[in-house]
């Protein structure tokens, strides 16, 4: 939470910055709920760039969901098809990393309850510091570097999960990968990064 405050802060200042109406900035934090992305779109936007160049990076960007949503689903397979609906809105890096690590460690947590505990405390934290965010726009001094916690956050989920060699690979290699294919267009290395981390990974398990 202390790493989403000050991110969420980020966010909305970019989005004010960009030129975006107050409601509007909002309504991206709502609909969209993705700080990488929302960063981004928020960058393009503040640059005149086409509405669909907007939306495909952001697609591109939250790729990375569709892999978290194939690891975790098998722990929400009793679930109906509502259920899985409305909780796949609170997918988050944070809120899969943490669920998915108490779920391997108790398998009797009420899975639900306990996701939906992480993502809705989450979500709400998120959207004050956006508003935060966004009614102090460029009155917050550059001197707070706010931008810093946006790493900070995913080293935060990281390190925890980081538990084997076939974990220290995928890590390793996935961010190696992601510093190198930093310029590809549309965000695309964050994508390259995860797939590569991912096979790199698998082959160490395969290996070992």
């Amino acid at each position: 939470m202390l790493g989403i405050i000050p991110f969420g802060m980020v966010a909305g200042v970019a989005a004010v910055n960009a030129g975006m109406p107050a409601p509007q900035a909002l309504a991206m934090s709502v609909f969209v709920f993705a700080g990488a992305s929302q960063l981004a779109a928020a960058d393009l936007i503040g640059r005149s760039a086409p509405a669909a160049v907007v939306v495909l990076t952001v697609l591109i960007i939250n790729l990375r969901m569709m892999m978290y949503s194939a690891s975790i689903a098998p722990y929400f397979k009793r679930q109906s098809a509502r259920w899985k609906a409305g909780l796949s809105y609170f997918l988050t890096d944070q809120a899969y990393a943490v669920s998915l690590m108490k779920f391997e460690q108790n398998e009797e947590t009420n899975r639900r309850w306990y996701y939906l505990g992480v993502g809705a405390t989450l979500w709400v934290t998120w959207q004050i510091a956006t508003v935060a965010g966004i009614v102090l726009g460029a009155s917050v001094p550059s001197e707070w570097h706010l931008d810093f916690a946006v790493p900070l956050v995913f080293l935060a989920v990281l390190v925890p999960s980081v538990t084997g060699r076939a974990t220290v690979v995928a890590a390793v290699v996935g961010g190696g990968t992601a510093v190198a294919a930093n310029g590809l267009p549309f965000n695309l290395g964050l994508v390259t990064a995860a797939v590569v981390g991912i096979v790199a990974g698998l082959l160490t398990e395969e290996v070992a």
